[in-house]
């Protein structure tokens, strides 16, 4: 699959987009063209393309990259996210695998591939997705890897199956993580982006799930498909996986201030009518926006330094992540209280917001990894 691009393209080309306008355009583009979708979305499956370009258009998977056409302002990044999280799940964490392949690309010595592959991403002229589930869960022993790749001639074949891949399809590219099984190399493992439609790649259709319907997601089926050197990331990933893995954990803060946000506003949309009972419930719209507010505190002083690699600074990421999955269940399950039963209809945002926030603590790296990453960093919960 060819990654020329036309000249406009090009990364060095790219005008940065200003912190404030990117945020106003997501405040723009979610009221006017997510917030119709939301029903259709969740109850149908659809896949909000026509969004995720404007967001993309807008520098929503920009400002986090580190450079050239980017900031190295996760901030933004993750705000922007928060702004569609606010009102749907699904399309924020398109957004996270969007921003993520970014991540990885511009993060990568491949200053061929940022030209051509990255620049597209950045500015959403091309969508794609993060393989990395089960590679994650390999590198902290949870799983074994999935794919196996072969050194060919001008790259790599691959063999194996992902079960879930996010925000693809035949015309999208993503990124996994291989192993080479057996020969002088055995053991080291290789990162590269796929596209849908590459040779001896097939996307298949699995289980639907109870939230995240409308996210594109597939299994993915590597038959001998051909890697060329060109899509490489990196190889072997010893060094580059330190590198990224804060970045990759952080920008999933995006979708967690999102959905407690939402959560919050349900709470306050019925003081009017519900107060004088909601009163008696312990938990209040201020307690949530207390601990939100603290846990962006937090994050955004973890972003100021997304390449430390250093244990003390992990021990913080992961404690971040672990929160904002928590706080985005215990958000969503009190909209539900405070909502009653108006909350607990077939449209009611309430019910959706509580099946959307699981989503945040079983994604990778889930709460229980997170859990088990600090267990093997010796530090606790």
């Amino acid at each position: 699959m060819s990654l020329d691009l036309a000249p406009e393209l090009q990364v060095s080309a790219l005008a940065l987009p200003d912190s404030d306008f990117v945020l106003a355009e997501a405040d723009r583009i979610t009221a006017s063209d997510l917030v119709p979708l939301v029903r259709a979305i969740d109850a149908e499956g659809l896949y909000p393309e026509a969004v995720m370009r404007s967001y993309g258009a807008a520098g929503a998977f920009q400002r986090h990259l580190p450079a050239p056409g980017g900031a190295l302002d996760l901030d933004t990044t993750i705000a922007a996210m928060a702004r569609a999280g606010r009102e749907c799940l699904s399309t924020a964490f398109c957004m996270w695998c969007q921003s993520a392949l970014g991540w990885y690309i511009f993060n990568s010595d491949n200053t061929a591939l940022q030209d051509s592959l990255g620049a597209q991403v950045a500015t959403g002229a091309v969508l794609g997705g993060t393989g990395l589930s089960n590679p994650m869960k390999t590198l902290f022993g949870i799983e074994q890897m999935k794919l196996k790749a072969t050194p060919v001639e001008g790259g790599y074949t691959l063999r194996g199956t992902l079960p879930w891949v996010s925000n693809i399809n035949e015309d999208a590219w993503f990124a996994v993580i291989s192993e080479i099984p057996e020969g002088p190399r055995a053991g080291e493992r290789v990162m590269m982006v796929l596209h849908g439609r590459g040779d001896g790649v097939k996307l298949v259709s699995n289980d639907h799930f109870v939230a995240l319907e409308g996210t594109r997601t597939y299994g993915v089926q590597c038959r001998d498909a051909f890697v060329p050197e060109a899509h490489v990331i990196a190889d072997p990933i010893n060094a580059y996986v330190p590198k990224i893995r804060a970045g990759f954990i952080l920008l999933q803060s995006g979708m967690a201030f999102g959905m407690i946000e939402g959560c919050i506003a349900l709470m306050e949309q019925v003081r009017g009518p519900l107060g004088h009972v909601n009163q008696h419930l312990p938990d209040q719209p201020e307690h949530f926006r207390e601990k939100l507010d603290a846990l962006k505190a937090e994050v955004s002083a973890l972003c100021k330094t997304p390449y430390d690699t250093s244990d003390a600074y992990f021990i913080r990421v992961i404690k971040a992540r672990l929160a904002a999955g928590d706080l985005s269940v215990a958000a969503a399950h009190n909209a539900m209280l405070h909502q009653g039963a108006r909350g607990y209809v077939t449209h009611g945002a309430a019910q959706r917001r509580l099946r959307e926030s699981y989503f945040v603590a079983i994604v990778t790296p889930a709460t229980k990894q997170l859990r088990k990453m600090l267990a093997d960093l010796g530090a606790t919960a």
